[in-house]
Order: C-alpha cells, then sequence, then structure tokens
C-alpha cells in the first residue's frame, strides 16, 4: 500500500494520523521529534493566525516516544498580554499527553534604527555546494524522516564539531496543505543531536528530551541550515546546539538536553 506524500493526513479539525515519513532513528515504530514538533508548531500558528505577531520561542517538552499512529493536539492560551502572548500546544494519543510546546508570540511593529553589526560567524557555504547527507543514527533504509528531507552536507562531518548541513522537507507537514516557515524550521532544528554526530551510535545513544527553538526572524525560502555543536559528557548529559541560517543569513538557534547512554549487548 502507498504511503501518503506528506508527514501527517488529517482525521478531523485536531486529529492526525502519522505516516511512515514521520519515522524516526531510534525505533521503526516512533516517529522522528521533529515533524510532531512542527505539528504542535501548526496549532500555535493556528491560534493567532490573521494577527500582527511572530513566534519567537517555542520549547517542545517530548514526554514519551510519538507512535506512527493516530494523534490529537490540544491549544490553550496562558496569557495575551497587549506585546507578548503566551500559548501552550498538546500532543496526545488516547488522552494521554505525549508531547507539549509551550509558545512565546510577540507583536511586531516598525522600528526605525541603525543597523546592527551581526555577531562574527561565517556565513555557511550554500545547499548546492554541498553533498547530499545520510545521517549517521539512521540504520533502516524504510521509509522515513531520513527519506523524507533534502539534506546536504556542506562542513564538517561524523565525529567533528561543528557540522553544518542544509534540510528541507520533500514532503508536506499535513496533506493538502502548504508547510509554513516555522513548520519548516521545526521540521529540520531537531535534527541538531543527528547532525553533529560526535559518538558511535552503535554504541550509544544520545536521544533529546526537549528543543527549544529562538527566532527573531522568519525563515525565508524552504532551506534550513543547521551549524551544530554536540557535546556528551560522562555523567550522561548532554546538548547539542545548533545557529539556524536561511540563505540570506542567520535566523535564530535551536537548543537540544540529550540523555546518553551506551547500548546495552544485543540492542
Amino acid at each position: 500500500m502507498s504511503v501518503p506524500e506528506a508527514f501527517f493526513v488529517p482525521d478531523g479539525d485536531d486529529r492526525f494520523v502519522a505516516t511512515e515519513h514521520s519515522r524516526g532513528p531510534w525505533s521503526r515504530d516512533h516517529q522522528h521529534a521533529g515533524p510532531p514538533s512542527a505539528l504542535l508548531a501548526r496549532a500555535i500558528e493556528r491560534a493567532v493566525a490573521g494577527e500582527p505577531v511572530t513566534v519567537t520561542r517555542l520549547t517542545v517538552e517530548l514526554f514519551a516516544p510519538v507512535p506512527i499512529g493516530r494523534l490529537e493536539i490540544a491549544t490553550t492560551t496562558l496569557r495575551a498580554g497587549r506585546t507578548v502572548r503566551r500559548l501552550e500546544a498538546t500532543l496526545a494519543d488516547g488522552g494521554r499527553a505525549l508531547a507539549r510546546a509551550s509558545a512565546l508570540v510577540t507583536r511586531t511593529t516598525v522600528v526605525d534604527f541603525p543597523a546592527v553589526k551581526p555577531e562574527p560567524h561565517d556565513p555557511l557555504p550554500p545547499p548546492e555546494s554541498g553533498e547530499p547527507f545520510r545521517f549517521p543514527v539512521f540504520e533502516m533504509p524504510a521509509i522515513g524522516y531520513q527519506s523524507s528531507v533534502d539534506a546536504r552536507l556542506v562542513r564538517g562531518g561524523f565525529g567533528q564539531n561543528p557540522t553544518s548541513v542544509w534540510i528541507r522537507a520533500r514532503v508536506p507537514l499535513v496533506l493538502g496543505e502548504a508547510i509554513s516557515p516555522l513548520q519548516r524550521v521545526m521540521i529540520a532544528a531537531d535534527s541538531g543531536n543527528g547532525v553533529a554526530v560526535v559518538l558511535d551510535p552503535a554504541r550509544y545513544t544520545f536521544i533529546n528530551a526537549d528543543l527549544t527553538v529562538y527566532l527573531h526572524r522568519p525563515l525565508a525560502g524552504e532551506w534550513v541550515g543547521l551549524d551544530t555543536v554536540t557535546l556528551p559528557e560522562p555523567s550522561g548529559i548532554g546538548a547539542s546546539h545548533s545557529r539556524l541560517w536561511d540563505l540570506d543569513g542567520p535566523i535564530g538557534w535551536a537548543l537540544q538536553s540529550l540523555v546518553v547512554e551506551a547500548r546495552r549487548a544485543g540492542r
């Protein structure tokens, strides 16, 4: 049976069925966290649609692996200030919360000020200068996240900090819908720990328990650049941080907290 060409198929107003395109690297039955994070972002965007605001911070708490199956989303406004609004969206399976996103939504306005010198950062080489990137954490050849995005390595590589990869989605987030700039960022941003891979994934797992994305401007175009550093510690705690780019320059940051474990024999 053919797989619908999207990460999710709508099943009512706030219900969705995940497809195999969302499959992650750690289990055949669970999703990569990028697509469900983007689905939560979609819910936040719909809650503020038509208003002169932008999502400037989105934190996704991952409570449990997200299955490839039927899911529902609920959205709540926590505080509606004049300039800053705080919202929350929850992703659940049969009433069991799997992930929750808290968003900072800021009113936009025109402010006139002199040009500010950007941080000293070498720009990323463009995607067309790179080579196809194979995520080291994916072993399965089946349909999944790794086959549903176009990824180009432009700097670094396995075992190196930093490593820089451009990512764009090959399929829509939700069947029949165009992908928004924020959704494109969220699909890509959760891949930091799969971009700068500094431990052998055959011997270790380094799964993120959360994802926080800060954006100082919206993404322009389809490509999201991740310039990523991963730092594991012998305590079993780690972090990945990614400077986020589009073809015009830097757009924000993504942070992941990692749980680092040695694989047991036979796993």
